[in-house]
């Protein structure tokens, strides 16, 4: 019961709907206290006071004490401001009312606050469900991969031309908690647990090698594989179940703690990802291991760590995907990851910034970089732009797109992974040049 509360969708449906629709009939009742000037002046002064209280504590929060590292979405500079607003009302209604005028009161202030919080999530879309929200996770086991063979490589020839779909091929890709977990023997990064998207084509008897994506979120965030799952079911379902496996890391550990995607006292996560999930996938899992085979992506914060590891493996990873991503490791709190990560030596930490590790690199033999952000975006796109150029100064075939009418949210993420694999799936050998 408790799991299938957590599984409730958040960002749009009868949920969001009913709470919303709660919270709007309590501010309505508690505005009925009385029927006088009095009193609609009350609640005139009571409304405006919480919203310009609600606006001045998100903008000391976000201007002054940069507390979400960077601009918030503009649903934030509504919802905060109105639950404010009503949340005083309903603490003017505790009283000189009646006792159910005060249980309504009561009740009302935590639900105020809690559609205030459904309603920025529902505007960033990303955590989808109350689950991902609370961050409390509960996938399931992914089904259990088929045995890999001796030796793993890429194909002779483009699986488009090779590929027969069986009779048996399921019609959708399956996703869920890397069985057994992938061991941080190497880093003892204490990541939580990865999960991974197998197409179509993975769950057949006799699978064929297939490309691989080791994928990263934001921050805050999980390793949740349901966008780019959607994005790959929806091009396995029209390239015969083909599509890449997708296994999504966690490269924070903590969410609330950025580990910069570096080997630092915050945690090993560079070692993590080269030295652990690299060669576990490869060991695990049936895919190809050509560099132009293996692609890293991420959103956010995770799209920051792609370009990192894109720029600086490029013999591991042959492709990178980074939407919306942060310029460079710490970009939002550059002063304090200088100081407090790399001691306040510039030139230390000039060197883990993905645009001067390509430039140090060039030129780039055979590396593919699709760098894509929402075209609302003010916060992220400058500095994707300027991504995309220094790939391509670097020699990388790069690519730089903008999502029509997204901003940092689920829409820029979405388009992004559909644009990036459009661009991708004939090189991976999934779909004809």
């Amino acid at each position: 019961m408790w799991d299938l509360l957590l599984d409730v969708t958040v960002v749009e449906g009868p949920f969001l709907i009913t709470v919303y629709v709660l919270a709007a009939a309590a501010f309505v009742y508690l505005l009925g206290r009385a029927r006088s000037a009095a009193w609609v002046f009350t609640v005139f002064a009571l409304v405006v006071t919480g919203a310009l209280l609600g606006i001045a504590l998100l903008w000391v929060a976000v201007m002054m004490l940069d507390a979400f590292g960077g601009p918030v979405s503009a649903a934030a500079w509504f919802w905060v401001p109105a639950v404010f607003a009503g949340i005083l009302v309903a603490i003017w209604n505790l009283w000189r009312s009646r006792w159910w005028r005060k249980l309504v009161a009561v009740l009302a202030i935590p639900l105020f606050a809690f559609a205030g919080v459904l309603g920025v999530n529902a505007a960033y879309g990303i955590d989808r469900t109350l689950g991902d929200l609370l961050d409390i996770e509960t996938a399931g086991p992914a089904p259990v991969p088929s045995p890999v063979p001796p030796e793993t490589s890429d194909p002779a020839e483009p699986l488009y031309l090779t590929w027969q779909p069986p009779a048996d091929l399921p019609d959708h890709g399956a996703t869920g908690l890397v069985p057994g977990g992938i061991p941080a023997t190497a880093s003892g990064f204490d990541a939580r647990p990865a999960q991974i998207y197998l197409p179509p084509a993975a769950l057949v008897e006799n699978p064929p090698a297939l490309p691989l994506v080791i994928m990263m979120m934001g921050q805050p965030g999980e390793p949740d594989p349901y966008f780019i799952a959607q994005t790959l079911d929806a091009f396995a379902a029209d390239h015969a179940g083909l599509a890449p496996i997708a296994l999504v890391i966690d490269q924070l550990g903590d969410p609330n703690e950025d580990p910069l995607c570096l080997d630092t006292a915050r945690g090993q996560v560079e070692t993590y990802v080269m030295q652990d999930v690299v060669p576990w996938a490869r060991a695990n899992l049936h895919v190809q291991d050509a560099p132009r085979s293996m692609t890293v992506a991420g959103y956010s914060n995770g799209g920051e760590c792609a370009a990192y590891f894109g720029a600086k493996y490029p013999e591991v990873f042959g492709n990178l995907i980074a939407v919306s991503p942060v310029e460079w490791p710490g970009a939002e709190r550059n002063e304090e990851t200088l100081r407090e990560v790399f001691g306040g030596v510039q030139t230390a930490y000039d060197a883990v910034k993905p645009a001067n590790i390509m430039a140090a690199k060039a030129p780039y033999a055979d590396s593919v970089a699709v760098f894509t952000t929402g075209d609302d975006d003010a916060a992220f796109a400058p500095g994707t732009e300027r991504l995309a150029a220094a790939a391509v100064a670097a020699g990388m075939q790069a690519t730089f797109f903008a999502v029509p009418g997204a901003a940092h949210d689920a829409a820029a993420l979405s388009g992004g992974l559909d644009e990036a694999f459009r661009i991708l799936y004939p090189r991976l050998g999934l779909a004809a040049p």
